[in-house]
């Protein structure tokens, strides 16, 4: 529809097309009123039913809520009407007629459980504030793009499909490829490797990633997208750098472009850019202070993971974002480096927010030898590995990375309750349509 208006742009005076659904009809006996929803808000049409086409305005008020409809007419101003303006109509058209049953109420005006909404992601987009969530997260990545190309840092697209997995075989998708077994990939991180080996040096991917963890938490996610970083000549403190922009670039982007989705979410005045430097404790530091709190019934002790009861009492504790570095080697992927000095401790690190993990990074292994070394350590066949091991022979820099959760991001950005709010689509144990 060429000749379209917008109904944020539609100004007293104008002749407009407006298109979209319909949001509400309120019949108050000699005038009527019809609400036209459009992406960019909402616009008032009035019928007095006296002065107009009978036909036209048994047309309006029989059509059923959420119908697709096009009203041609003259906007004109009106301080009581919800957007200051209101169409007077010439002419309206159905275009697509709406069931009169609805599985959800796009208005928001009756709550649905989050599995019907999932059920029927279309209808529960039309809603503003779940409409924002999207709005928002098209802005973060944004925001995170910009970002990365401003240090230097070259777009990539990895393989999807795979014959091993990144991090051995527990957590992994198989699929029948051509006759052979392959495997959904975990992670970017063995292809984004090989590329800070190549002429590229500095890179990040924006993409899915799969896990097949049985796990079926508002946290959890088996399909999952995955902003992810890698350079040369880095290592894990500079990677760390480079994280906390990310999260920081994120962050003001929303701030600056997002006021009115923030609105939608009731959030104006409680979304705050993080504007100090990450506290970066070691591991030995967060174990100690985890105990220190006294929320867990048996205290941490060096070599343990940290619990989602731990993160959160340290989360609490630290009250922000923050790092834990200098992880145990042994519960630490076999391409994280260990540190020169102490073999015993990694460069491994991980970016929290106080509600749970977002970021998972170090420095790499890039001695051919000591990789070979860490794959046996862990218990995997170097010789599945070949195409990643055998590109350490021929010159390898020094590089460091990480990889961010996307819908964890979004979730602890805007504060919702289950990282499914932040995906269209989500893929659990339970869903796998739409």
């Amino acid at each position: 529809m060429d000749d379209r208006t917008y109904t944020a742009d539609a100004s007293p005076g104008d002749a407009v097309t407006v298109a979209g659904w319909v949001h509400e009809i309120r019949d108050l006996g000699g005038i009527a009123f019809l609400i036209l929803r459009d992406k960019t808000g909402k616009i008032q049409v009035k019928f007095e039913k006296d002065e107009m086409d009978d036909e036209m305005v048994e047309t309006a008020l029989d059509v059923h809520r959420e119908s697709v409809i096009s009203v041609e007419g003259t906007v004109e101003e009106e301080d009581r009407a919800p957007t200051g303006v209101e169409v007077v109509p010439e002419s309206i058209e159905v275009i697509a007629e709406a069931d009169a049953e609805l599985p959800l109420d796009p208005s928001g005006k009756v709550e649905a459980e989050l599995s019907t909404r999932l059920d029927n992601r279309t209808l529960d987009l039309r809603k503003d504030e779940v409409k924002a969530i999207f709005e928002i997260r098209a802005e973060a990545l944004r925001a995170v793009r910009e970002h990365f190309r401003s240090i230097g840092s070259t777009e990539i697209n990895t393989p999807k499909i795979v014959a091993t997995g990144t991090e051995g075989g527990t957590e992994l998708f198989p699929i029948t490829y051509f006759g052979e077994e392959a495997f959904m990939n975990q992670s970017p991180q063995l292809f984004k490797q090989l590329m800070v080996g190549s002429g590229l040096e500095r890179v990040f991917e924006i993409g899915p990633i799969f896990r097949a963890e049985e796990h079926n938490t508002p946290r959890h996610l088996n399909e999952a997208t995955s902003i992810d970083f890698e350079s040369a000549f880095f290592d894990h403190t500079e990677a760390m750098d480079v994280c906390e922009g990310i999260v920081r670039a994120a962050y003001e982007g929303v701030a600056e472009n997002c006021q009115e989705e923030l609105e939608a979410l009731g959030m104006t005045e409680e979304f705050d850019v993080p504007d100090d430097a990450f506290p970066r404790l070691t591991y030995e530091e967060a174990i100690e202070r985890i105990n220190a709190t006294g929320a867990l019934d048996d205290p941490l002790v060096w070599g343990d993971d940290l619990s989602t009861e731990a993160e959160r009492a340290l989360g609490e504790d630290v009250g922000s974002h923050y790092f834990i570095t200098d992880w145990p080697s042994e519960i630490k992927p076999f391409y994280i480096k260990d540190h020169d000095d102490d073999p015993e401790l990694s460069t491994g690190f991980d970016l929290m927010h106080p509600r749970l993990e977002l970021v998972s990074g170090g420095q790499r292994e890039h001695r051919y030898q000591h990789l070979i070394e860490g794959f046996e350590q862990q218990g995997l066949e170097p010789e599945a590995f070949e195409y990643y091991t055998k590109m350490f022979k021929y010159g390898m820099p020094p590089h460091a990375g990480w990889g961010l959760g996307a819908e964890r991001l979004i979730m602890t950005m805007l504060g919702l309750e289950n990282i499914r709010e932040a995906v269209l689509f989500p893929r659990d144990r339970q869903r796998l349509s739409p």
